[in-house]
């Protein structure tokens, strides 16, 4: 299986946790801990969190999207 150029992107400074969705593509949680302080990105479709949350649930949020993820977005050079 050929895995998408986004399965393994450089690590954002701020990356508390990386997963994978069912393709391999990188869901980053990003930002920090604190109180309304993270979100999520999807490097295989490219969604996001649409605001900072507390780091629990973005975990949770971040999870359910890679669990139910099939994208797997392919740089056409």
């Amino acid at each position: 299986m050929k895995l998408s150029p986004n399965t393994a992107p450089g690590e954002p400074d701020d990356l508390l946790i990386r997963m994978h969705n069912q393709v391999g593509a990188a869901v980053d949680v990003i930002g920090t801990r604190a109180y309304q302080g993270s979100g999520w990105r999807c490097h295989g479709c490219g969604d996001h969190s649409d605001m900072l949350d507390g780091f629990l649930f973005t975990r949770r949020k971040a999870n359910d999207h890679a669990t139910a993820c099939r994208a797997s977005l392919h740089r056409l050079h």
